[in-house]
Order: structure tokens, then C-alpha cells, then sequence
């Protein structure tokens, strides 16, 4: 159906920092706090880092990827994120502009920050 999706937004993807850009990617913002072990910075092809959108350092660490805290740690990161709306803003521009691709690190492809501030900022755009 041609009005079938939302107008003036592009898709928001995820991408390990480890998989080969695309073209299809669009603009590419790592979104992890720290550098993503063993990649040259021009392997990336980001058009940005935008490391503040990150879970603080205390969340990060208490969730250590368990899956177990998988849950709460959602909950709480969109929690942080509701305090701090300059660190995602540019995010969500970029994504009413077009196709965007939020590039980490973690090795869980299911259970880790980017699932989660990808929901967060398709249901901003999905509002706006």
C-alpha cells in the first residue's frame, strides 16, 4: 500500500561495528560509549559517534550483558535516555531525513544497547 509507511522518515537499522558498510546503510553513527575492539576508524564509515546516547558506565556495567537482566537493563537505559534528549535528538533528525544505521560493538546481536535505542527513537518518530 503506497501510505503504508510514514512520510519524510527513513528506516533506522542496526549493524555490529564488525560487518562491512553498505550503501543501504545510509549514515552511520556507532552509538557505544567505547571504541569497538580492533577497528580502524576508517573501516567504519560513520558519519558520526555519538558515544553520550550510550548507557552510563555504572548501567553498562551492572548489565554485562547478562541476559538475564535484560529486561530491567531496558528499562532503566530508557529511563537515562529520557534524561538526556540533546544525546538523541540528532540521531532522530537524521533519521527524518533518511536511512540511518546504529553501528556497535557487543558480539549479542539480540541483547544489547542499539535494540533498545532503536525502539526508542522509531517510537519518537513514529509520535512525531
Amino acid at each position: 500500500m503506497a501510505g503504508a509507511h510514514r512520510p519524510h522518515s527513513g528506516l533506522i537499522r542496526i549493524k555490529r561495528a564488525y560487518d562491512a558498510p553498505e550503501a543501504a546503510d545510509g549514515e552511520r553513527f556507532l552509538v557505544d560509549r567505547l571504541w569497538p575492539r580492533g577497528v580502524k576508524k576508517e573501516a567504519l564509515h560513520l558519519t558520526g559517534w555519538t558515544r553520550d546516547v550510550s548507557p552510563s558506565t555504572e548501567l553498562r556495567q551492572w548489565f554485562g550483558h547478562d541476559t538475564a537482566r535484560w529486561e530491567e537493563f531496558q528499562r532503566r537505559y530508557q529511563a537515562e535516555l529520557e534524561q538526556k534528549p540533546e544525546s538523541w535528538q540528532p540521531l532522530l533528525e537524521a533519521a527524518a531525513r533518511g536511512d540511518i544505521t546504529l553501528v556497535y560493538g557487543a558480539k549479542d546481536v539480540e541483547h544489547n544497547d542499539a535494540v533498545v535505542l532503536k525502539a526508542y527513537l522509531e517510537a519518537r518518530l513514529g509520535a512525531a
